[in-house]
């Protein structure tokens, strides 16, 4: 999808808030569901521009959007965005840019536009955001080589990192039920652990409870069972991204990821950020798919394309923050741990859809693809406490004189992405946040 009139950096919104630096100027226009604070109605779906929600059933009532876009539109009459998904791109890409049209500036029906705005719009501080999707199924992938290698080393440091891995895109298909939008709590999880000089297992509240910094891609339209997605028309398949945060129970998963992978440490909570940032939002930001080092092998025929290979990566940076409960109390900012980017995964996501659907998989409108861990090559790009404490053994220290080896209750995590480079508007995702309780 080439780039167009709704990624020019020069275009402004008559919402002056879009005009400020923030995540959501007028060449990012994410799709979400949101309903008034203090409704207890269904949601109703919306396009995030500046602080505001363009209520996308509004505009059509007040703009009369036309072709196309009238098909997104009453796909936007469900409460989710799956029947949105389940269009393909044109009648999005039709939408997005009949909205940016109306949210321009420069249109020449600027003054008319900027009338219905207040019946059109709402502030997203009058808003209660919700789960954008019904989510079918969740995949979890494992696509970052510098943290597959990091979790190596530490529990196999002869052998770090297995030989299929730069074969295969590595993932386990996780819960998709627990998947909650940011903001809501996160019960610390209950289950069996065991220390390494213990006689038996234990059952009790986890002790190492960790995030991950991960990005998620909605799928679009889906296949069909037993037909396989080539890595020319994957991308095809890609609605969107938002954060994710893989909320990990180290010690639980130390104890019962062997032999079959990850259960209980992974699907008591999976938290996602409310905007979904659309696959031509991102068009600006498509970079190379990672660079191999010399001796690693090449993709295998079914995993590999000249266009996967030249424009198949996404350059977007992510962030995590912390606030402890004692940070709150003394009225401290968040701390940053890590910032990442999406460049150093060694998977693309075309390669997710297409190895994901090889066996003749069928993916749904709405199911969740999610990374793995995003973790860099230097320390600081870390996506993990796992990584950032080395398993506890070299404890974070936080500003107020606190230390962290892992999460502890009222820790809240934040996590924040964007992307950025010369000749293009910065856009974002908004924020992936989640604070731990104590289990009941």
């Amino acid at each position: 999808m080439p780039a167009d009139a709704t990624h020019d950096p020069s275009r402004r919104s008559w919402v002056e808030s879009a005009n400020a630096a923030g995540d959501f100027p007028i060449q990012n226009l994410p799709f979400g569901v949101f309903r008034n604070r203090g409704d207890n109605g269904p949601g109703r779906v919306g396009i995030a521009i500046g602080d505001r929600i363009l209520d996308v059933a509004a505009a059509q009532r007040e703009a009369h959007l036309t072709g196309l876009a009238t098909q997104a539109v009453e796909s936007c009459a469900s409460p989710v965005l799956n029947e949105l998904m389940r269009l393909g791109a044109a009648p999005r890409s039709e939408l997005r840019r009949q909205v940016s049209e109306l949210l321009s500036a420069d249109s020449p029906q600027y003054r008319a536009n900027r009338r219905i705005g207040e019946r059109i719009l709402l502030a997203q501080a009058d808003a209660e955001l919700l789960l954008p999707v019904t989510i079918g199924d969740y995949t979890d992938f494992y696509a970052s080589v510098y943290h597959a290698t990091n979790v190596g080393s530490m529990f196999r440091p002869d052998n770090p990192l297995l030989p299929n891995y730069k074969y295969v895109p590595i993932g386990y298909h996780g819960r998709a039920s627990s998947i909650v939008i940011s903001g809501t709590q996160v019960t610390r999880p209950r289950g069996q652990s065991k220390g390494p000089d213990a006689p038996a297992p234990e059952f009790g509240p986890s002790r190492s409870l960790d995030y991950e910094m991960e990005l998620g891609l909605f799928v679009g339209p889906g296949n069909r069972l037993g037909e396989a997605v080539t890595i020319e028309r994957a991308e095809e398949q890609i609605f969107g991204y938002c954060l994710v945060n893989d909320w990990s129970a180290r010690d639980i998963q130390a104890w019962e990821y062997q032999p079959l992978g990850p259960f209980l440490a992974k699907n008591f909570a999976t938290t996602v950020s409310p905007w979904v940032v659309t696959a031509e939002a991102l068009e600006p930001f498509r970079i190379p798919a990672f660079s191999r080092p010399e001796g690693d092998p090449a993709p295998l025929p079914y995993l590999a394309s000249t266009r996967n290979a030249e424009r198949g990566g996404l350059g977007v940076t992510v962030e995590v923050y912390l606030s402890t409960e004692r940070m709150r109390r003394e009225g401290l900012d968040p701390v940053r741990l890590s910032r990442g980017n999406a460049a150093d995964l060694y998977w693309t996501p075309a390669q997710f859809v297409t190895h994901h659907t090889s066996n003749g998989c069928d993916l749904r409108p709405g199911d969740l693809l999610a990374s793995g861990t995003i973790s860099g090559p230097t320390k600081e790009s870390r996506g993990c406490l796992l990584e950032l404490t080395w398993r506890g053994a070299e404890p974070l220290a936080l500003p107020n004189g606190e230390s962290r080896k892992f999460l502890e209750d009222g820790d809240e995590v934040i996590m924040r992405g964007y992307c950025e480079r010369e000749g293009a508007v910065k856009i974002g995702f908004g924020e992936c946040r989640g604070r731990v309780i104590m289990s009941a």
